[in-house]
């Protein structure tokens, strides 16, 4: 076999997988909204972790509560009880709809748990037969065999062998799509009320309300993935407060952890009640350092004001992108999102603004329909508001004379 004598990259050098395409920055600390990377530069962190920072970064609350933990014990399993999980289960169950949570390590564990709950709820009613899910266009659910196969996009499914079946995917907020796809193998409906990855697209409230409407009328389970647009992402605890519903069955994670890996599936005791002793299990899945943190993050997310202060800061946020994508005009065509998840549609490659905004030393993330997310901590405020809209400005500036100049 030809041996390729060609100079191997540092990439290539590596002993990692080459499935990311990693900025050369390396991030060394982090100071609330500010990462310092191991040559001094300074990086007003607007991605937070791909919207897992919500308190920013090292934050000193968090901080204590890992110390403290990790200083007593790290992992146990659950076959033994674990003081946090109780502690941790009890608040998220009073602040939302849900009766039960099950505590994973990541979003995928969570939305896989979900999807076995949804099953398993009508195999143990007498219906096994009822096993798919509707799902919609655009979504992202995860990165397992499953997850990636309720998400439905080729550029994830390619090469990975068979489809996992039991999704029947229907375009973005189209009822009667839904009402279409409903037959007599549909267990439960999927959905993210604010999409992250498919490009900041908000679910409009008559959609969710439809949506739940329809899933009682045929006795569907609606399940809700708010791993990204959940923990105050928006202005409230979860997006779907905002259309005035309640799901049966919801995947969190992300910003519960505030960058410790957390993820979470909540439930009422209907949907739930199936899932007895060996129906499901986690080796590390709420251990005490993740419930310590998880408490800690609750404690200052649930704190009085704090997600109207959210809410406040997302509506100046969004007013001052407004502002620059009308200075931008050939390089932004519009602002969308809530709270302090937004997003820029780009009429450039939205690569090419993230490139120039990491140069001027602001931090975005891509996602799709050509849009750059921005996710940033949820303490910020009217300084990091101000410094991110001069950044973003100078950023698209460079780039229209770089346009101009070619």
């Amino acid at each position: 076999m030809p041996q390729n004598t060609a100079p191997k990259t540092a990439a290539e050098h590596s002993p990692l997988y080459q499935t990311y395409l990693r900025a050369e920055i390396a991030p060394e600390r982090g100071e609330g909204a500010w990462i310092i990377a191991a040559d001094g530069t300074r990086y007003l962190d607007f991605m937070g972790g791909i919207a897992v920072n919500v308190l920013g970064h090292a934050h000193p609350h968090l901080v204590e509560a890992l110390t403290a933990q990790a200083q007593k014990l790290w992992h146990v399993s659950n076959l033994f009880q674990i003081p946090g999980q109780a502690k941790l289960g009890e608040r998220l169950v009073a602040a939302t709809f849900a009766d039960k949570v099950f505590f994973t390590n990541s979003g995928a564990e969570a939305v896989e748990c979900a999807i076995k709950t949804a099953r398993h709820y009508h195999a143990e009613a007498g219906a096994p037969e009822r096993y798919r899910l509707i799902t919609f266009e655009g979504a992202f659910h995860g990165r397992t065999l499953a997850t990636i196969a309720a998400g439905g996009q080729d550029k994830y499914l390619e090469g990975f062998g068979p489809k996992v079946e039991g999704f029947d995917q229907v375009p973005f907020a189209d009822h009667e799509a839904v009402k279409a796809a409903i037959g007599p193998q549909t267990a439960g409906i999927l959905i993210e009320p604010v999409q992250g990855e498919g490009g900041i697209r908000a679910v409009p409230n008559q959609c969710l309300q439809g949506l739940r409407d329809l899933c009682d009328e045929h006795g569907l389970l609606l399940v809700l993935d708010e791993i990204q647009c959940g923990i105050g992402r928006t202005g409230k605890l979860f997006a779907h407060e905002w259309a005035g519903i309640t799901p049966d069955i919801m995947a969190i994670a992300k910003g519960i952890g505030g960058g410790f890996p957390l993820g979470a599936c909540l439930a009422t005791e209907a949907a739930a009640a199936s899932m007895t002793v060996g129906s499901h299990g986690s080796t590390f899945g709420g251990n005490p350092l993740a419930m310590a943190v998880g408490n800690a993050v609750l404690d200052i997310v649930l704190a009085e004001d704090f997600l109207d202060h959210v809410a406040q800061t997302g509506l100046r946020l969004k007013q001052k992108l407004a502002a620059i994508a009308d200075a931008h005009r050939d390089t932004i065509e519009d602002v969308r999102g809530l709270g302090l998840m937004l997003g820029l549609k780009c009429r450039v490659p939205n690569g090419d603004v993230i490139a120039a905004a990491r140069a001027q030393g602001l931090l975005l993330a891509a996602a799709g329909e050509n849009v750059v997310r921005l996710l940033p901590p949820l303490i910020i405020g009217d300084e990091e508001i101000a410094e991110a809209a001069t950044r973003l400005d100078r950023a698209l500036t460079t780039l229209t004379r770089s346009d101009a100049a070619e």
